[in-house]
């Protein structure tokens, strides 16, 4: 079996590969081009890469004979993951090889920022010895605040706490028993952690949500004088925001391993603050770190070739392409389904319960089901690479049990999948999918046990009304005086009279302006936005 390993990666890797007498190992001596790889990968069944090289569809076309995909490293962008996929080929990661190294890093940041020990030397290698300007605090006894609380954030969140650190956790997804387990302090609204902490670390992946979330108005939060980190990812950050709050002194300093771009530009003001301490993108730059994900990438891919094994993998589980099409449109509802509840759930769900209905119950494999749901669900969450073999286990990092259930009961519906989420024993959000006519056409038809039908793409306003005349007609000129287009209308009632839940799909996002306006209608209620 031939591989090639086509970017630089541990000799202890290397070497593992070449022990087995089944495989066929070349090593390219430097990055190839897409039209310099395409001769070269025709017989290969597996492709061992880092960053450099580029696996396009092109590639992944040439390479007929391609059975996996290995990446030393985490993020896979270099990778045309859906083309890989289409063609059965598995790609897998080596997610855990810079957890500690990265957590580390991000100490080493806190410890700086404390002690103030780059500007120190700087000032000693230029001949000065001025102690009293150097003058800093102790990490004990101060507060700590995690965004994020995935595999590294934890690490971040165990090293405080020996510290003596009170540690502050902001995750959506983790829960109050997970917290309690970890020592942590689990807040609830990121403002707490702005009011309270005297340092804030960043663990969070960019999505829309956490995209430039700290901000001028974030930073006005926050405690004077506090002292930032990031080496998450640099567009958690507005800039230009932050070096206006080290200017004023709101932030007395910020610790930064990752930038909007890079590598960062030579005359960025960054270079020239002061109060700033800056590495470039050092996370993962470690010899431990280098030589595990180097050695992982080898186990995983000779896992792999040798059993069928798939371990890290971060496309769907390998399926025969029958069973394939039985689940594929199921996953696409799933998600979606996912997805709504994420969005209309409270923090701090615990339990998620996904039954299999009708025909549904039949289908001959649900675990890639269940984890379209879970990677729908947690795809807000503060997880770093989020996919569909991890997502499990993140699941149960986070404190979320999964349950399962095929069920043989009656329903309305040909196929039925529905999900309850569950905080304790209260269950806080439940929705039901469906396919009209063909699996092309999903339908979310239950929301919080009322009837609805919401096709599960694009923007859906959902809002609880008394049901009364008129209410129709109000909401269509409102949107329409916005410009905010109405796609479809779903209505349901209780009774006559009483209250109705009114789901419309839009074709734009509404303003706040026109929330707060149909919010201040004495009879609407639970006015919520959601993207599908």
């Amino acid at each position: 079996m031939k591989i090639l390993v086509c970017d630089p990666i541990s000799p202890k890797g290397i070497e593992l590969l070449q022990q087995r007498p089944e495989f066929q190992l070349t090593v390219l001596p430097k990055r190839l081009s897409e039209a310099e790889l395409l001769p070269m990968v025709g017989d290969v069944v597996a492709m061992i890469v880092r960053s450099e090289t580029k696996v396009s569809k092109k590639v992944l076309e040439a390479a007929t004979k391609l059975r996996v995909v290995g990446r030393a490293g985490v993020g896979v962008d270099n990778i045309d993951v859906e083309a890989a996929t289409q063609r059965g080929v598995v790609v897998m990661n080596t997610p855990a090889g810079n957890t500690i190294t990265t957590a580390e890093l991000t100490f080493t940041m806190l410890l700086n920022l404390a002690r103030k020990v780059p500007q120190a030397h700087a000032t000693m290698v230029a001949g000065k010895w001025d102690r009293k300007q150097f003058q800093g605090v102790e990490l004990s006894g101060k507060t700590l605040g995690v965004l994020g609380m995935g595999r590294i954030g934890g690490e971040v969140a165990k090293r405080a706490l020996a510290f003596g650190m009170k540690v502050l956790a902001y995750d959506p997804f983790l829960t109050e028993a997970r917290a309690k387990a970890m020592g942590v302090e689990l807040v609830g609204e990121l403002d707490g952690v702005y009011r309270d902490a005297d340092f804030i670390s960043v663990h969070m992946p960019v999505t829309e949500q956490t995209r430039g979330m700290l901000n001028t108005a974030a930073f006005s939060k926050m405690k004077p004088k506090v002292c930032i980190v990031n080496c998450a990812r640099g567009e958690i950050i507005v800039e230009n925001d932050l070096i206006a709050a080290l200017d004023s002194g709101k932030v007395a300093a910020a610790a930064l391993d990752v930038f909007i771009t890079e590598p960062l530009a030579e005359a960025h003001p960054f270079r020239k603050h002061p109060n700033l301490i800056l590495t470039p993108h050092l996370g993962a730059s470690t010899n431990e770190a280098q030589e595990k994900c180097g050695v992982e990438v080898a186990e995983v891919v000779a896992g792999y070739l040798l059993t069928g094994e798939v371990r890290n993998g971060v496309n769907l589980p390998f399926l025969d392409a029958k069973t394939y099409e039985q689940v594929k449109p199921y996953m696409t509802l799933g998600e979606k389904l996912g997805k709504l509840l994420a969005q209309l759930a409270p923090p701090q769900v615990d339990r998620l319960h996904i039954t299999y209905g009708g025909k549904a119950q039949e289908l001959p494999n649900i675990d890639p089901i269940t984890r379209a749901v879970l990677q729908g669900f947690l795809s807000r969450a503060a997880v770093k690479d989020l996919n569909n073999i991890n997502v499990r286990s993140i699941a149960a990092t986070l404190g979320i049990a999964v349950e399962e259930k095929r069920s043989s009961e009656p329903v309305t519906f040909n196929e039925w999948l529905h999900v309850q989420a569950f905080r304790g024993s209260e269950k806080v959000i439940s929705a039901g999918g469906t396919f009209f006519g063909s699996p092309e056409n999903p339908r979310i038809v239950r929301v919080h046990s009322q009837p609805t039908e919401i096709v599960p793409f694009g923007v859906v306003l959902l809002l609880t009304n008394k049901d009364r005349p008129g209410i129709v007609g109000y909401l269509g000129t409102l949107l329409a005086k916005h410009k905010v287009n109405i796609a479809s209308m779903s209505l349901s009632r209780d009774t006559v009279g009483g209250h109705a839940l009114t789901v419309l799909n839009l074709d734009s996002v509404p303003s706040s302006e026109v929330l707060d306006e149909i919010r201040k209608d004495p009879d609407i209620t639970n006015v919520e936005v959601v993207k599908l």
